[in-house]
């Protein structure tokens, strides 16, 4: 299953209420698994993003599908990069 990296940062709106961003998390995780995107890990970081999530999902139209739903609710934008494993990288390769 394709994985990919998504980098997020919090809008205004996102940053005011970052008390709930783990709560918004458990939400998020449950709604995405529903529509065949699954969050297989999450950090909030420090630097130039505040939070970098580890996803799969089926193909390219499923992670956008459900990439662009959890940002329409306005708490984040984000930088969707599609990651390829060592297997898939030899297979590129040869």
């Amino acid at each position: 299953m394709p994985t990919y990296i998504v980098l997020m940062n919090w809008t205004d709106q996102g940053a005011k209420t970052a008390d709930q961003t783990v709560a918004r998390y458990d939400a998020a995780k449950d709604d995405l698994a529903q529509r065949g995107v699954t969050i297989k890990d999450i950090y909030w970081t420090m630097g130039p993003y505040d939070i970098v999530t580890v996803v799969e999902a089926a193909d390219d139209e499923t992670a956008t599908k459900g990439l662009m739903r959890l940002t329409s609710q306005g708490n984040l934008r984000s930088c969707t990069m599609r990651a390829f494993g060592v297997d898939e990288a030899r297979s590129l390769i040869e």
